[in-house]
């Protein structure tokens, strides 16, 4: 149970994200090269935004991050060429979704944590997403 809801957690932060800011298209079409995730729902205390390569991540298939919402509000697996809503669509304090995944700031900490912490444990460090830029 545990690793499903960590599952669908970590396909949550991609799926949607909060700012889809592209700074710049990625020439491949799959994307932006970089993604700025910032809360505008359930902003915290000291929101920082999180700087995502979204380009440096395309090793990764696409529904590693990416979902959908299903019948019921479910989670539904990504299909390839569907739109991609923002995260907070569904990963807000007010949309229901269990504690651990019921923010961007928490969908997107335990989606990301946990490929960071298999791939290098430097990676899993404060200022590897949220850079002073």
């Amino acid at each position: 149970m545990r690793f499903s809801i960590g599952c669908a957690a970590a396909l949550a932060l991609c799926a949607t994200f909060s700012g889809w800011a592209g700074i710049a298209r990625a020439d491949n079409d799959k994307g932006p090269e970089q993604v700025v995730i910032q809360a505008a729902l359930d902003a915290e205390k000291v929101a920082k935004p999180a700087y995502l390569p979204h380009q440096a991540h395309q090793w990764l298939e696409c529904d590693g991050c990416h979902h959908g919402k299903g019948p019921g509000g479910k989670m539904a697996d990504y299909v390839p060429g569907q739109k991609i809503e923002k995260c907070e669509t569904c990963h807000n304090s007010k949309a229901g979704m269990p504690q651990m995944i019921a923010t961007l700031k928490r969908a997107s900490h335990l989606l990301c944590m946990e490929c960071h912490l298999k791939q290098d444990k430097e990676l899993a460090r404060c200022g590897v997403c949220h850079t002073k830029k």
